[in-house]
């Protein structure tokens, strides 16, 4: 691999792939932990609507898929607030009529036809130096405002009920929370893929979870997992001539399924225990 890094677009593959997984690791952190996965999932699925609108009519690509994306968002957000019992149904129709518009926009754009495929498994290996300036920019946004307000984003997401007692502001730090998810999709949408992006904000946060005492111990574990699973798929791919964001997902989901294997296993261990007790 380390050959490979005499090429510009391996060094800005990589440079995009630990932005993503810093950026996903903080947000999927809040994601997992408030319990909102499917929410980010129709997020990152409606941004196709945003995509088609802006190859439609001819718009700038950032500014017209960020904006249909936060307006969605914040839309589910009022949404899951407000209709609890049928939010998931709600979110479903967003998450299905987003796409679909997505994609007949796209098919009814006079003289351009775009490949699908990108959008859904990225083109990590054609970002270019100015999409790299603009994931830094956006990536460092993120950063800095979920340190701002990382102590009210953990009330949020422990004790959201006692937190609004305390006069924390629950309902604008929610909102806030999901427009970030809305600016870390549509980042990372073009570059990673809408598959990757939902990977990268699940996967490692959830194996994270079990293993971090605190928030902040569970971002640092996201963040090094997902650069983990990042700089490996990297390499698989590179080694095996294999698609990029497809490899990446796969050695995501395999440190997911080993999880689960080594939950069984400890689980097993300790109903061996009460057992091995008696028996002496």
């Amino acid at each position: 691999m380390f050959d490979a890094l005499q090429f510009e677009f391996i060094r800005n593959a990589i440079l995009a792939g630990v932005v993503a997984g810093v950026v996903c690791g903080i947000i999927g952190t809040f994601v997992v932990v408030n319990r909102i996965v499917f929410l980010a999932g129709g997020i990152a699925h409606a941004a196709y609507g945003g995509i088609g609108l802006a190859f439609f009519f001819g718009l700038n690509y950032l500014a017209c898929t960020l904006s249909f994306t936060i307006f969605v968002a914040l839309l589910m957000a009022a949404i899951m607030l407000n209709a609890k019992n049928r939010s998931d149904t709600f979110i479903g129709v967003l998450w299905a009529v987003g796409m679909a518009m997505g994609v007949l926009l796209l098919d009814l754009t006079p003289g351009y036809h775009v490949d699908l495929m990108s959008y859904l498994f990225g083109s990590i290996l054609t970002v270019s130096q100015s999409d790299l300036w603009l994931m830094l920019g956006l990536g460092a946004l993120i950063v800095l405002v979920a340190s701002y307000f990382y102590k009210d984003f953990l009330a949020l997401s422990y004790d959201a009920e006692f937190a609004q007692l305390r006069g924390v502001p629950i309902k604008f730090l929610y909102f806030l929370l999901i427009g970030m998810i809305a600016l870390s999709v549509v980042m990372l949408i073009r570059v990673v893929g809408l598959i990757l992006v939902i990977a990268l904000l699940t996967i490692s946060p959830y194996i994270a979870e079990k293993y971090a005492g605190s928030l902040q111990k569970m971002i640092f574990f996201s963040v090094l997992l997902n650069l983990l699973f990042t700089l490996v798929g990297l390499w698989l791919s590179y080694t095996y001539n294999l698609t990029c964001g497809a490899t990446i997902i796969m050695v995501s989901a395999g440190g997911f399924f080993i999880s689960l294997l080594g939950d069984r296993i400890k689980h097993f261990r300790l109903r061996l225990k009460p057992i091995s007790n008696k028996a002496k």
